[in-house]
């Protein structure tokens, strides 16, 4: 919301691409992000999650026990994932936004980037560095 407002005190709102990942899960979540100003919008762990990653953080070692992040050829024969399996997520992620503007009134993403009226902060459970947000 910070981003969004000083981008737009300044004039430059429409020059910059504000985008956002990082536990970026839900259609509820790329709501959120959205009502923030984000127009672009990064997944990794939940499509991985969706091709069967079970996280067992050994990307970077070449040994993925699912075949998912390794060249072993013995590995990778495991590898159980279809395309299909990640489609299904986005769809299912795209119409759970679509749910939500419909129920905000909005008809496209670009109408609600940047609208934090429909936000509400919840003031439970507020730490030190969350006090000092103005959405």
């Amino acid at each position: 919301a910070e981003a969004q407002q000083t981008l737009v005190l300044n004039g430059l709102r429409d020059r910059i691409k504000l985008q956002t990942d990082g536990q970026i899960k839900t259609g509820r979540d790329v709501a959120i992000a959205c009502l923030l100003g984000a127009e672009e919008f990064g997944f990794a762990t939940a499509p991985l999650i969706a091709m069967g990653c079970i996280m067992m953080r050994k990307c970077h070692l070449n040994t993925c026990p699912v075949g998912i992040a390794t060249q072993d050829e013995d590995l990778r024969k495991k590898f159980s994932g279809q395309p299909e399996h990640v489609m299904n997520y986005f769809f299912l992620l795209a119409e759970e936004v679509r749910e939500i503007m419909a129920k905000l009134g909005y008809s496209t993403m670009e109408e609600m980037i940047g609208q934090t009226q429909h936000l509400e902060v919840n003031k439970r459970g507020l730490n030190y560095k969350s006090r000092g947000l103005d959405l």
